[in-house]
């Protein structure tokens, strides 16, 4: 929801597009690993930079699947094992993509990387944003290599009113397969850019924040800028130097129990609810 007296964006993702007319698509069917077809589905889901050469990426599980068309996303390709097949309402999920695989277990077994591979996937086409959206609540990721620290660090950003997040060289793919289960939809309510250069700061137009143990300043006692940048560092390394000197502001993360740091994306999410409940958007509870 808006403040009031401000008009919402009109960039916010798109409602769910009606599919099609027609018939829905009949599925296709695989049995060999060597297939060609299989072995660049088989890239797409465990190569994490691989979605950036086939201009495409991987959806593992219903959630995602779901979310995805939810937010107006059509699938290239629906793959299904041949059991989800039977059941209505994961075929129907399925039809919503433009073409059908389907699978026997043990070759969709082989696509994944999950202990237990689930019972659907999309290959979601992709391509690479335009560039930096100026003046919106950014997140910026410096050399973050966990992807399931990106992934949380996405989802606890879409949660408390970020609109975008710049990843930086060196940061984990975005769109990768780990990042994405992770992220559990974030993605598709954020504005994401990759591999930008420390100098792409510049065009935000926003005062730049960082955390450090040794800041005087608590988070919760002064005043937070919004909107606003909030910078994030390498889980060991923590902010480059360079960046943490163009910081507008370095701020401290109480810790009453005396540990010395904390996880990035933990605090990453005491920093997001902090700007959010400043404005009054962090909701009850």
């Amino acid at each position: 929801m808006s403040p009031p007296g401000r008009a919402p964006r009109d960039d916010r993702p798109p409602a769910p597009a009606p599919l099609p007319a027609g018939a829905p698509p009949a599925p296709r069917e695989i049995r060999s690993r060597a297939n060609p077809t299989y072995q660049r589905l088989r890239r797409l889901a465990h190569e994490p930079a691989a979605y950036r050469r086939e201009g495409a990426v991987w959806l593992e599980g219903e959630h995602l699947c779901q979310e995805a068309v939810q937010r107006g996303r059509r699938a290239r390709l629906a793959v299904i094992d041949e059991a989800a097949w039977a059941q209505p309402a994961r075929r129907a999920l399925a039809q919503t993509a433009e073409a059908v695989l389907c699978l026997p277990a043990p070759l969709m077994a082989g696509l994944s990387a999950m202990d237990s591979a689930p019972p659907i996937a999309f290959e979601l086409p992709w391509s690479a944003p335009a560039g930096l959206r100026p003046g919106r609540p950014t997140v910026v990721l410096d050399r973050l290599q966990d992807a399931g620290n990106v992934g949380t660090l996405l989802r606890s950003a879409a949660a408390f009113g970020f609109e975008q997040v710049v990843a930086l060289g060196g940061t984990a793919a975005l769109w990768s397969p780990k990042v994405l289960r992770a992220g559990m939809g974030a993605h598709f309510a954020l504005h994401l850019v990759e591999q930008a250069g420390p100098e792409a700061l510049d065009g935000l137009g926003l005062p730049l924040l960082a955390t450090s143990s040794h800041a005087p300043e608590a988070i919760d006692a002064v005043p937070l800028p919004w909107p606003c940048a909030w910078l994030l560092g390498h889980e060991g390394q923590g902010l480059a130097p360079a960046l943490q000197a163009r910081a507008t502001r370095c701020l401290r993360i109480p810790q009453p129990g005396g540990l010395e740091s904390l996880n990035v994306a933990a605090a990453a999410s005491v920093c997001f609810y902090e700007s959010a409940r400043q404005r009054g958007r962090a909701g009850p509870g």
